[in-house]
């Protein structure tokens, strides 16, 4: 087949690309962020086993305003990574694989993970 009778598919600047693929997109970038917040986590417990001063370095960094973008992205990408888990469980099941059923759960996926973090950050700030 000759380079000028071979079909073209559609280039991601040309094709707009569904909010599910977006989603989808999104739940495996969520995955990478939450796995480099386990390594902090780890490290924070670690600190408080290594002793007072070490424990006291990383307090001041998770309680300054860089470290609490940090725990509030962490905290989004954690609900947001198992609210769509859920929906996968869900489909998992064979129910909402339709465009109108997977359409429906995306509202629901991003709304619950929005509440879930404002009800955490309010509880955890209280």
């Amino acid at each position: 087949m000759s380079k000028a009778n071979r079909p073209l598919s559609p280039h991601l600047q040309v094709y707009r690309l569904p909010l599910t693929a977006k989603m989808s997109i999104s739940f495996r970038i969520m995955g990478i962020g939450l796995a480099i917040g386990f390594v902090f986590l780890t490290s924070w417990l670690i600190a408080a086993g290594a002793g007072r001063n070490t424990f006291e370095g990383y307090q001041a960094f998770f309680t300054s305003w860089f470290g609490l973008l940090l725990l509030f992205g962490w905290t989004v990408a954690f609900f947001y990574h198992a609210c769509n888990g859920v929906r996968h469980l869900v489909w998992d099941t064979g129910r909402g694989l339709t465009k109108e059923g997977s359409a429906k759960s995306n509202p629901i996926v991003l709304g619950a993970a929005v509440v879930l973090t404002i009800i955490t950050w309010i509880i955890g700030l209280a």
